[in-house]
């Protein structure tokens, strides 16, 4: 009877024990970025929810990693503007960083896509254009450069016209643009 006791007190710490190094590999992994391992142990009751939240952590994460990574590389890297993530099921503090990242690319985009259509404009012939988005830091002052510099082209040409109009059709020699 108390071999019997003492292999059944055995056999529950061993296996406790595996369940908790399973789940302890697991969270060290996560914490040091590697978000590929689940906990594979065999598990029941309490150990068995926390084996259930934790995977369900893990696969969050590793979604929410995937789909920020695919995001930065469109939008940062391969100049595909309008990427937005999409992760499924997350809530609380991952749905607002997936928020935030899906604002800063529609931010971004519509800054880049704003500046785009105004210097084709400018390359076109049309100086009636300037860029109106909202931008702070660095666009800002491309922006302010930008718009600075179709001003000066506007202002040059009208001179250019001004003068060409005062030659060629009002006949006055000698008139002199004013840039």
């Amino acid at each position: 009877m108390w071999k019997d006791l003492t292999d059944n007190v055995n056999f529950m710490a061993d296996n406790l024990t595996s369940q908790v190094r399973n789940i302890a590999q697991v969270a060290t992994a996560v914490a040091q970025g590697d978000l590929g391992k689940t906990i594979t142990v065999e598990a029941k009751g309490e150990i068995l929810e926390l084996k259930s939240t934790i995977n369900t952590m893990v696969d969050q994460l590793s979604a929410f990693a995937d789909e920020v990574t695919r995001v930065a590389r469109e939008v940062g890297t391969e100049g595909n503007l309008g990427g937005q993530a999409q992760v499924r099921g997350v809530s609380g503090v991952w749905k607002d960083l997936t928020d935030n990242v899906n604002f800063m690319a529609l931010n971004l985009t519509s800054q880049v896509r704003n500046i785009a259509q105004v210097t084709t404009s400018v390359a076109n012939g049309d100086l009636s254009k300037k860029i109106d988005v909202d931008a702070r830091g660095e666009i800002l002052e491309l922006k302010d450069t930008v718009n600075t510099m179709v001003q000066q082209l506007r202002a040059f040409a009208d001179e250019v016209t001004r003068v060409a109009r005062e030659v060629g059709t009002e006949g006055r020699l000698g008139g002199r643009a004013q840039v």
